[in-house]
């Protein structure tokens, strides 16, 4: 599967466009990332808790979005996107989005 957050694929023409395709992930703090990012709040520096939740929640989002181009037949996600949201205190929404699309090598 082609995944760009272009609208074209280099060297490629589309064939077909299939629509909008979507993943979402919806994760909480975990209590000990809150300790100690509230400690790294007092001398600086990354949030690798942080860090590494939301590597893990683009990863997922994403495996969805691909999931959801698979089922509807596409070889390639075109102008993917992501976005966050706050749903509650202390959990966020990360949204992954694109146009799944059949495309052929030849531009």
């Amino acid at each position: 599967m082609i995944v760009t957050n272009t609208e074209t694929v280099p060297g490629y023409r589309v064939q077909r466009v299939l629509g909008l395709v979507q993943g979402n992930t919806v994760r909480a703090k975990h209590l000990g990332r809150d300790i100690a990012a509230g400690f790294k709040n007092l001398v600086g520096g990354e949030l690798k808790g942080y860090t590494e939740l939301l590597t893990e929640s683009r990863r997922e989002a994403m495996q969805r979005m691909l999931a959801q181009a698979q089922q509807l037949g596409a070889n390639a996600v075109v102008n993917v996107r992501f976005s966050t949201s706050s749903i509650t205190a202390g959990a966020s929404e990360l949204y992954a989005y694109g146009t799944a699309v059949v495309v052929s090598e030849g531009a």
